[in-house]
C-alpha cells in the first residue's frame, strides 16, 4: 500500500510553523544547540504547544533549522551562477555560504559534530550537487579554477570555516583570513602541486 502524503498545513498552522523557525534561527544562532523551546516560543510570539506540536522534539527542530539554512546556501549558489564571469561566481558563492555558516552558531554546531555529510532531502542534496558542480565546472572549463578540485571538497571546506569560527582568535575577522588563503589555494595558478588522492 503507497503511503498517504500528509495533508498540507492550514494556513494559520503554516504561518505558525514559519514563525517558529524564524524566531528558532534567530536564538539558536545567539545560544547554540543549548537554546531552549520556551525561548524558541517566546521569540515566536506562541505558545511552547505550538512549538512541539510542529517540532516534537529539540533536535527535529534542529534538523528543520539545518535544512533551512541549507536551502539559503543553495540560493546564493543559484544567484552565482549568473555571474558571467566563472571564477567570480564559484569564488561568490564560496564567500555567500561561509557567511550565512559564520553567522549561525547552532549550525555551525550541528556541522561539527557530524561524523560524515549533512543528512539531506534527496531533492535538496541533489540540486546543491548540480547548482555547486555546475560553478565548479564553469571556473574548472575557463582555467580558474585547479582541475584536480571534486564536489566532495567543498563541503570539508565550508566545516572548516565553521571550525573556525567557533574558536577564540585574536582577530575578529580569523574565519575570512583562513577563507582568503583556502580561495587562493584553490586558484589553478595557485596550485603548489597536485592534491593527494
Amino acid at each position: 500500500m503507497d503511503k498517504l502524503a500528509p495533508r498540507p498545513l492550514r494556513a494559520d498552522a503554516r504561518r505558525n510553523r514559519e514563525r517558529v523557525v524564524t524566531a528558532a534561527g534567530v536564538v539558536f544562532a545567539e545560544q547554540g544547540r543549548d537554546a531552549q523551546m520556551d525561548d524558541v516560543a517566546k521569540r515566536a510570539g506562541v505558545g511552547v504547544g505550538t512549538v512541539y506540536r510542529h517540532f516534537p522534539t529539540k533536535e527535529a527542530l534542529i534538523e528543520a533549522l539545518a535544512i533551512d539554512r541549507f536551502e539559503k546556501i543553495l540560493a546564493t549558489g543559484k544567484e552565482a551562477l549568473l555571474n558571467p564571469d566563472p571564477w567570480a561566481a564559484f569564488e561568490g558563492a564560496i564567500w555567500a555560504g561561509a557567511e550565512l555558516t559564520a553567522s549561525d552558531r547552532s549550525f555551525t554546531e550541528i556541522v561539527g559534530e557530524l561524523s560524515g555529510p549533512m543528512p539531506l532531502p534527496e531533492r535538496l542534496e541533489r540540486e546543491m550537487r548540480e547548482t555547486y558542480g555546475e560553478l565548479m565546472r564553469r571556473a574548472q572549463e575557463a582555467g580558474a579554477l585547479r582541475a584536480d578540485v571534486v564536489f566532495d571538497d567543498i563541503p570539508m571546506l565550508m566545516c572548516g570555516i565553521g571550525a573556525a569560527t567557533k574558536k577564540e582568535h585574536r582577530c575578529a575577522a580569523a574565519w575570512r583570513r583562513h577563507l582568503a588563503i583556502v580561495l587562493d589555494g584553490l586558484r589553478a595558478g595557485g596550485a603548489s602541486g597536485p592534491l593527494p588522492t
